[in-house]
């Protein structure tokens, strides 16, 4: 027998009718707000399958503006995102890719292109999967597995014998437990991403003192 969360059945804690279509929506671009670490200042959202069909009626659009104005799922100004995201001076923009012609592509993807107040700019692919759940699938092009239900690290580095172990020994004296760790990279010695998910949330000065190793190009911290 297939086990069935609770979760699944009521789903989450949510404004708008649909937990893959808003809440999941705005689960991806919160997770994105927080990856990012400042105020967004422009965003393109590029929706695929049944999100680019009926992103508008389901509040899709609302709901992924809210995220990235830090918006949980069940906050009430989802309704007024758009608002409230130009009175702050947030340029938003959507595209939608209704094709069906590529098979990778799961039916609620949403790609965003995002670009910090500091000029920072980060792209991410993620999926809502039902039930409120999502995962992000790209980080800036490289293929990444990643669900937001753990605190979490996202280690940007060069592919470098010794760089994971490092981390994990400064998480370790800092007492944190590791749920989850997975590497992925785009080729043997370039750019890798160390996705580190735990029990604790990780502390700044754990951060700062990874940032001491020079094959680390970036850390973003992301608390639950």
């Amino acid at each position: 027998m297939a086990f069935i969360s609770v979760f699944d059945v009521i789903g989450p804690n949510m404004v708008g009718p649909s937990s893959s279509h808003t809440a999941g929506a705005a689960s991806i671009a919160l997770l994105t707000k927080k990856m990012i670490g400042e105020e967004v200042r422009r965003i393109k959202f590029t929706l695929y399958g049944s999100f680019a069909k009926t992103y508008k009626g389901h509040g899709t659009d609302r709901a992924l503006v809210g995220g990235i104005l830090g918006f949980e799922t069940d906050d009430e100004r989802i309704r007024d995102s758009f608002e409230l995201a130009k009175a702050a001076g947030l340029d938003f923009v959507f595209e939608s890719v209704t094709s069906d012609d590529d098979d990778d592509i799961h039916p609620n993807t949403v790609d965003m292109e995002v670009e910090g107040v500091s000029g920072r700019v980060l792209y991410v692919r993620g999926e809502s999967l039902g039930g409120g759940k999502v995962r992000l699938t790209r980080i800036n092009g490289v293929k990444v597995h990643f669900t937001g239900e753990f605190h979490a690290l996202i280690v940007v580095q060069r592919d470098y014998p010794g760089v994971v172990a490092g981390v994990t020994s400064v998480l370790s004296s800092y007492g944190v437990n590791i749920a989850y760790l997975r590497v992925f990279r785009e080729e043997k010695g370039g750019l890798a991403y160390t996705i580190v998910e735990s029990d604790e949330e990780i502390s700044e000065n754990a951060v700062a003192e990874m940032k001491k190793n020079p094959a680390i190009e970036d850390i973003m911290l992301v608390k639950r």
